[in-house]
C-alpha cells in the first residue's frame, strides 16, 4: 500500500487565521486575497506526502461563466493573442479561444477551445538571412492563459482537476472507447493536441522569445567561466550590477515545471533547467542509427550506449564518473487496467543491476521499468513491499523521457555545436550557446483522462532537502529530489555545472498547442487537417474539432512558514 496525500476537512477556521497572519494580509471576509470564496470549506488544508499540514493560499473554482481573460479583464489570468513560435507549432493563440462556461447540469469550468482553421500571418524570423518577415501558415487556433506578473508562488502543492482534449465522441471512430475508461489510451491519432498545465520563472514570459533568451531555463548561481561561460546567462552570479532592481552577484533565470504535458497516449511530467550537463555526462548519441533516428524513443538503438544512461554497465564505467541525473523516483498509474506481461520483480532487477547489465538496452528483468538504471529503488512512503521504479502491478508506468534537452544558440551562431542555418550573426544581439536539460518521465494514461475529470497534483518544496513530486488523485507518479540537481555526477575537474534547486517565483500557464514534430501530431501535420479529404478515418478525427481542455478548479497550498506567494520577492526580484 502507498501513503496517499490527503485533504483535511473541518480545519478551515484555524488555518485561515494562521495563513492571514503568515502572509500579513487582512480581508473583511477572513479569506486570503487569492482564494476563491466558492472553494469548499473542507478544502482549506492539505496534508503533504511527508505528513505536513499546508494551508490553502490560492484557488479559482471557475464557477462564474463567460469570464474574459483579455489583458486587464481578470485579476488572475491573461490570455494571449499571438502565433506560437516554438516546437514546430501549428496553432495561433487567440483571446476568444478561452473563457469559462456552466453546463445545464450546473458543472462550471475554465476551458480552452482548439479548432482547425487556416491562418496565414507575416512573422519575424531572426534565423533567416537577412533577418526579416516571412509568411507562415498556421492550421489551428487555440488558447493560452498566464498568471505572469500577477500570481506567482515559491513552493507549494498545485492541484488541478482537468479533462484533456481528444477525439472521443461516439462519431469519432476512436477504437479505445470500446475498452472502458480504465484501459490505456493507446490509439495516438485520436489525441492530436498538446495540452499543458505548467509553471515558469517570472523573469521569462512564455512564448515571448525576447524575454526567454538567455533566461530560460536557468537555475544557476555560480560564477566560474571555466565551468560555464557567464555571458550565456543574462543575469549571472558574476554581475555586480545587473540593473532593473536585481540583486548583485545573484544568478537568475526562468526554469520550468510541467505539471502535465499531454502527449496523446502518455503524459509528461518534467522540469527544465540550465545550464545542462556536458556531453560526456549524457547518454551516448545514436551515431550508428542514422536511418532510425527515433530509436531512442523505442529503446532499440544499435549504437552502443544510446538507449539508456549507464547501459551497458561496462561501457559507461570507462568514463570513471556517473552519467545523467541520479536518484529520481518513478511510480505506477494504478488506475490503468493491469497487463500481467509487464509485472516486474524487485529482487530480479536489483540483482541484475548489481551484476551489471551487458545488453545494450534495458529489459523488464535487467532495469527499472523506467529504463533509468540510476533511479531510486527504495521502499515507497513507508511501504514494506512496494518499491519505487518497479512495476510490481503491471499497470501504466512512467518511462524516462528520451528527450533530455536541447542545445540553444543565438541566430547565426557559427559554433560547430550549433545547428547550421542560413542566418548571419547579428552585431546588435547577444551571442550565446548553451545546453538546457529536461528531467522528464512519460507515463501512460487511461482513457478516463479524456472522457472525465482527473485530479493532477504537484508538490514543490524548495531548499537543498526539497523535492518535486507529481501525483494523480493523491498517488505518486514521479519525484525528483533536490539532490538530483545539486549533487550531479562529477569528473576529477568538476566540469559538470552544479545547478540550484528550483526557487524562482513561478507563474501558472494553461495552454493547448499542436505540433508537427513534438509528441502527438494532428492528421496531415503542416497541412489542413483533412488533407485531400479522402481518408474517412482522418475525416472523423477532424470532425471532432473543436476539442476542449476543461479545468474544474485550481488550488494551491503552502507551508506558509517556508513558502510564499508573490511575483517580486526581495530575495528574487522580477520587476
Amino acid at each position: 500500500m502507498r501513503a496517499v496525500a490527503t485533504l483535511i476537512a473541518g480545519t478551515a477556521v484555524a488555518v485561515l487565521s494562521q495563513s492571514v497572519d503568515a502572509l500579513d494580509f487582512n480581508t473583511s471576509s477572513g479569506i486570503l486575497p487569492w482564494i476563491d470564496p466558492d472553494t469548499p470549506a473542507d478544502r482549506f488544508a492539505y496534508v503533504s506526502s511527508r505528513g505536513e499540514l499546508w494551508d490553502l493560499v490560492m484557488s479559482d473554482e471557475f464557477n462564474v461563466g463567460n469570464r474574459s481573460f483579455r489583458p486587464g479583464d481578470d485579476h488572475m489570468w491573461t490570455s494571449i493573442e499571438k502565433p506560437d513560435g516554438v516546437n514546430a507549432a501549428l496553432e495561433v493563440y487567440s483571446h476568444n479561444m478561452t473563457s469559462t462556461r456552466c453546463d445545464a447540469d450546473g458543472t462550471c469550468y475554465f476551458y480552452i477551445e482548439a479548432i482547425d482553421e487556416l491562418t496565414t500571418l507575416e512573422v519575424w524570423n531572426d534565423y533567416q538571412t537577412p533577418p526579416g518577415y516571412k509568411n507562415v501558415s498556421f492550421f489551428y487556433r487555440a488558447g493560452m492563459v498566464q498568471s505572469w506578473n500577477k500570481f506567482c508562488l515559491q513552493g507549494g502543492m498545485v492541484e488541478v482537476k482537468v479533462q484533456l482534449p481528444g477525439a472521443v465522441s461516439n462519431a469519432s471512430g476512436n477504437p479505445d472507447l470500446k475498452n472502458g475508461t480504465n484501459s490505456r489510451a493507446s490509439t495516438i491519432s485520436y489525441y492530436p493536441t498538446w495540452p499543458g498545465i505548467w509553471m515558469m520563472g517570472n523573469l521569462g514570459r512564455a512564448i515571448f522569445s525576447a524575454s526567454t533568451a538567455r533566461m530560460w531555463p536557468f537555475s544557476y548561481n555560480e560564477c566560474n567561466d571555466n565551468v560555464f561561460l557567464s555571458s550565456n546567462q543574462r543575469i549571472s552570479a558574476c554581475d555586480p550590477n545587473p540593473g532593473s532592481g536585481m540583486n548583485s552577484y545573484q544568478g537568475r533565470g526562468a526554469p520550468e515545471i510541467d505539471i502535465l504535458e499531454g502527449g496523446g497516449t502518455s503524459i509528461s511530467s518534467s522540469i527544465q533547467v540550465g545550464p545542462g550537463m556536458p556531453s560526456d555526462f549524457r547518454t551516448f548519441p545514436a551515431k550508428n542509427d542514422t536511418t532510425n533516428w527515433s530509436c531512442i524513443y523505442t529503446n532499440n538503438c544499435e549504437t552502443p550506449g544510446a538507449n539508456s544512461p549507464g547501459i551497458p554497465t561496462a561501457l559507461y564505467a570507462k568514463r570513471k564518473h556517473g552519467t545523467w541525473y541520479q536518484g529520481m523516483r518513478y511510480a505506477a498509474n494504478n488506475f490503468c487496467k493491469p497487463d500481467p506481461s509487464t509485472i516486474q520483480s524487485y529482487t530480479t532487477v536489483k540483482n541484475s543491476l548489481n551484476r551489471g547489465v551487458t545488453e545494450n538496452a534495458c529489459t523488464l528483468t535487467t532495469c527499472p521499468f523506467s529504463r533509468d538504471p540510476n533511479a531510486d529503488m527504495s521502499l515507497m512512503d513507508g511501504s514494506t513491499t512496494q518499491h519505487w521504479s518497479i512495476n510490481s502491478n503491471g499497470t501504466c508506468f512512467p518511462i524516462m523521457n528520451a528527450y533530455t534537452g536541447a542545445y540553444l544558440c543565438s541566430a547565426g551562431n557559427p559554433s560547430s555545436a550549433c545547428e547550421k542555418s542560413n542566418a548571419t550573426q547579428s552585431n546588435t544581439t547577444a551571442v550565446f550557446e548553451y545546453q538546457m536539460d529536461a528531467l522528464s518521465s512519460n507515463w501512460e494514461i487511461h482513457l478516463a483522462a479524456y472522457t472525465s475529470y482527473l485530479v493532477y497534483q504537484l508538490e514543490w518544496v524548495t531548499g537543498s532537502s526539497g523535492y518535486i513530486r507529481w501525483m494523480l488523485e493523491g498517488h505518486p507518479l514521479f519525484e525528483i529530489p533536490a539532490s538530483s540537481i545539486e549533487s550531479p555526477p562529477q569528473d576529477i575537474d568538476k566540469r559538470n555545472p552544479v545547478k540550484l534547486w528550483l526557487e524562482e517565483p513561478m507563474y501558472m500557464i494553461f495552454n493547448v498547442a499542436l505540433s508537427s514534430t513534438w509528441g502527438t501530431k494532428p492528421p496531415n501535420p503542416g497541412k489542413v487537417c483533412r488533407g485531400d479529404g479522402k481518408d474517412p478515418v482522418v475525416n472523423k478525427i477532424c470532425d471532432d474539432f473543436p476539442m476542449y481542455m476543461k479545468i474544474d478548479y485550481i488550488r494551491v497550498y503552502q507551508d506558509t512558514s517556508t513558502m510564499s506567494v508573490g511575483c517580486d520577492p526581495k530575495s528574487h526580484p522580477t520587476k
